[in-house]
């Protein structure tokens, strides 16, 4: 492994199953002796998880977009400073349950935020920083919108309409066309194992460049 450490981004709509795909990710790089930090967004650090609770909660469904793009942001350089560049120069991975590609997808496709001004606070937060690689779990919005509602009560995002998710979806899609290099589309509509054995892919063939390299 090189000195600097890796960053891998799990990304996708409600119900796409990334959790599911975080535990096998952890387990794919973990089992080739690499030292893995797993986190989420938003989220991360103390300050991050009373900032999720805030987004996510239903105390201020009236939130303005404005405010919300601005928290995201806010949990993000919080986790950047104390808990990913740490590990990153450590020589550590970081595994992210959601990063900026979602801040694109949901306050910019979905709450149609314009991309400029999402990008001037990435730059401004994120510096160079990017996931090195992001697996985005892609299926249907009905579908996963099914899913989600059997897994647990609705947060204040999850209440949007279809409308909504559907937009977001497309945002993500087009994040995928743009970068399809960083960008790896998984079917997650699709069985399971199946899916893992996609996902298993991606993930063996990524380290195996960053071993060549």
């Amino acid at each position: 492994m090189s000195e600097q450490g890796r960053f891998v981004t799990i990304e996708g709509i409600e119900g796409a199953g990334k959790s599911t795909c975080m535990q096998l990710a952890a387990r794919v790089i973990s089992d080739h002796g690499i030292e893995l930090v797993q986190t989420r967004e938003p989220g991360g650090t103390p300050l991050g998880e009373e900032l999720r609770d805030l987004l996510l909660g239903h105390r201020h469904t009236g939130m303005s977009e404005d405010a919300e793009l601005l928290l995201m942001f806010a949990a993000r350089a919080e986790h950047l400073h104390r808990r990913i560049e740490p590990a990153l120069e450590q020589g550590q991975w970081v595994l992210c349950d959601r990063f900026t590609d979602a801040t694109y997808a949901y306050q910019g496709a979905g709450r149609g935020i314009p991309k400029d001004r999402i990008s001037v606070l990435e730059q401004w937060v994120q510096g160079a920083r990017r996931p090195d690689l992001t697996i985005l779990m892609d299926l249907p919005v009905t579908l996963g919108l099914e899913r989600a509602g059997r897994r647990s009560d609705p947060d204040r995002f999850e209440r949007e309409d279809l409308a909504f998710f559907e937009r977001v979806r497309q945002g993500y899609r087009e994040i995928a066309a743009r970068e399809p290099q960083r960008v790896r589309v998984v079917d997650a509509s699709r069985a399971l194992a199946t899916v893992q054995d996609e996902i298993r892919g991606i993930l063996e063939a990524f380290m195996e460049q960053v071993g060549n390299d």
